[in-house]
C-alpha cells in the first residue's frame, strides 16, 4: 500500500483526537519535550513528520507523528502548541492529497465570517501592536509623496489588504502641503485577497469622509470585479488619465500573482507608465524551493515560526485578532505546503525574497533609494513599538535594496520603490 492510499484509508480528526497511538506501531525513537516547556519541540518533530511523510515513504512513522501532533498542538495553545496545529493541517493534508478541498472550504469559512468591522479592528490591532505592515505603510507613503511633489492630479493605484489604513496619514500630508492649491488625489483599490471585495463599500465611504474632512479633492474606485487573479488586469481596466502622475503601490501583492505570470504582470505596470512603484513584501522565499518539498518545508517553518514569535510578543494569548491572524497564516502554509499552484484555486502564497524581487523588478524598473527624511521617519516608527524591531538598509552579497524590518536580526518585511527605466517606450 503506497503512502497516499494509506493515509486516504485513515479517519482522523485533525482538531480533536484523543485516542493515542500504540507504541508498538511507532518507529519514532524519542518522545518530543512537554509543550509547555520553553525548548522548540515543535519544529523538531513537524520536521520528523514532513521527512516521513516526503521523504521516508515510511506511512506507519508518518502517521503516527501525525497522531502526536495532534495530540501535543492546538491552536489556542502557546506558540509551539499554535504552530504545531497549523502545520499539522497542511501535513496531513499533504499527506492525504486534500490540500485544494481543504484550502477551499477554510476560504469560504472565512469569506463567511467575514465583516468589515471585524476585519478593520483585527487590522487597526495589529498596527497598533507591531510595525509588520505600517513599516511598508511609511516607507510607501514617503517615496510616493515625494515622486509626486508639486503634481496637481495624482492617480495612486492601491494593490493592498489592509483596508486603506495607508492613506489618512497621505491625505494629511497632502492637505497641509506648499501651494496655491491642494492636490486631487484619485485613488483606484485593488483588493489583493477576492475575499476583500465585499468590504469595499464602508472602506469608500470611510475614505471619502475622511478627505472631505481634510479638503483634498478625492475620487476612490475599487476594481475587483471581472478577474479572478491579479494577473488578469489589463492596463485599461486602470483608466489612467492624460493629466495624472501616477503611482502604483504594491503591498503584499506581487506573491500573489503566479509565479509564471509575475514579469508579464510586471511589464503591465510599467504600461501605467507610472512615477513611482512602491511594493513590499515579506521575507521569504517559497519560489525557488517550489519543486523541493522538504526544502520549501523548511523554508515555510523558519518563517512561520519568526511570524508566531511576533504575534507572541504584541498580542495576549487569549486575543481574538491574534487568532484571526494565525488562522490566515494557517490557510497560507496550507497553500504552499499541499495546494498544487497549476490546479487549485486561489491567490499565490509564493513569496521571494527581496534580493529574488530585485531581479525581477529590475528588468523593467529602475531602482530608486529611499530618502534620509523617509529612512528616518520609519526609525520614528519603530520607537513606537517594543524592542527588538529595528531597520536595516540591503543585506549584505545578497544582491538586493532598499529597507528591511528586522525582528530580532532576522529580516522579515522588504521595502522598496522604483520608478521607469529611462529607455523604456
Amino acid at each position: 500500500m503506497n503512502s497516499k492510499t494509506f493515509f486516504n484509508s485513515l479517519s482522523i480528526n485533525t482538531t480533536n483526537m484523543k485516542k493515542k497511538p500504540s507504541p508498538a506501531s511507532s518507529s519514532h525513537s524519542s518522545d518530543p519535550a512537554n509543550p509547555d516547556e520553553p525548548d522548540e519541540w515543535a519544529p523538531k518533530l513537524l520536521r520528523e513528520c514532513a521527512r516521513a511523510i516526503d521523504g521516508d515513504g515510511d506511512s506507519n512513522k508518518a502517521h503516527h507523528l501525525l497522531w502526536m501532533l495532534n495530540e501535543l498542538s492546538s491552536p489556542f495553545g502557546n506558540r509551539q502548541q499554535k504552530l504545531g496545529s497549523h502545520f499539522l493541517h497542511a501535513l496531513f493534508a499533504k499527506a492525504t492529497g486534500s490540500g485544494a478541498i481543504r484550502h477551499k472550504a477554510l476560504t469560504s469559512v472565512a469569506e463567511k465570517a467575514l465583516s468589515f468591522e471585524s476585519r478593520c479592528k483585527t487590522i487597526l490591532k495589529f498596527q497598533e501592536l507591531s510595525p509588520w505592515t505600517t513599516f511598508g505603510h511609511v516607507a510607501s507613503n514617503g517615496a510616493i509623496l515625494e515622486a509626486l511633489e508639486n503634481e496637481p492630479n495624482l492617480h495612486i493605484i492601491d494593490f493592498n489588504d489592509t483596508l486603506c489604513t495607508q492613506w489618512p496619514t497621505l491625505l494629511e500630508a497632502l492637505a497641509t502641503r506648499s501651494g496655491d492649491e491642494t492636490p486631487r488625489l484619485r485613488l483606484s483599490v485593488v483588493s489583493v485577497v477576492r475575499a476583500r471585495a465585499s468590504v469595499m463599500g464602508p472602506v469608500a465611504q470611510r475614505m471619502e469622509r475622511f478627505a472631505r474632512l481634510m479638503g483634498v479633492p478625492f475620487e476612490f474606485r475599487a476594481l475587483g470585479e471581472g478577474f479572478a487573479r491579479l494577473e488578469d488586469l489589463r492596463e485599461t481596466d486602470f483608466d489612467v488619465r492624460d493629466d495624472e502622475a501616477v503611482a502604483v503601490n504594491l503591498v503584499g501583492a506581487l506573491r500573489r500573482v503566479g509565479v509564471e505570470r509575475r514579469d508579464g504582470f510586471i511589464g503591465m505596470l510599467a504600461g501605467l507608465k507610472p512615477k513611482v512603484v512602491t511594493v513590499v513584501e515579506e521575507e521569504a522565499d517559497f519560489t525557488s524551493n517550489k519543486g523541493d518539498f522538504l526544502e520549501c518545508f523548511e523554508e515555510c517553518l523558519r518563517f512561520h515560526n519568526l511570524v508566531f514569535e511576533t504575534y507572541e510578543e504584541s498580542f495576549q494569548v487569549t486575543s481574538n485578532e491574534r487568532l484571526v491572524l494565525e488562522r490566515e497564516c494557517s490557510r497560507g502554509i496550507l497553500r504552499v505546503l499541499a495546494c498544487d499552484d497549476s490546479t487549485s484555486e486561489g491567490e499565490c502564497e509564493r513569496r521571494e525574497r527581496g534580493s529574488q524581487w530585485c531581479r525581477r523588478l529590475g528588468q523593467t524598473f529602475e531602482l530608486t533609494e529611499f530618502s534620509e527624511d523617509v529612512a528616518d521617519d520609519v526609525k520614528a516608527l519603530l520607537k513606537r513599538y517594543r524592542s527588538g524591531w529595528s531597520l536595516s538598509s540591503a543585506l549584505a552579497g545578497d544582491g538586493s535594496a532598499g529597507l528591511y524590518l528586522v525582528w530580532k536580526e532576522e529580516p522579515v518585511v522588504w521595502a522598496s520603490a522604483w520608478k521607469p527605466l529611462i529607455n523604456m517606450d
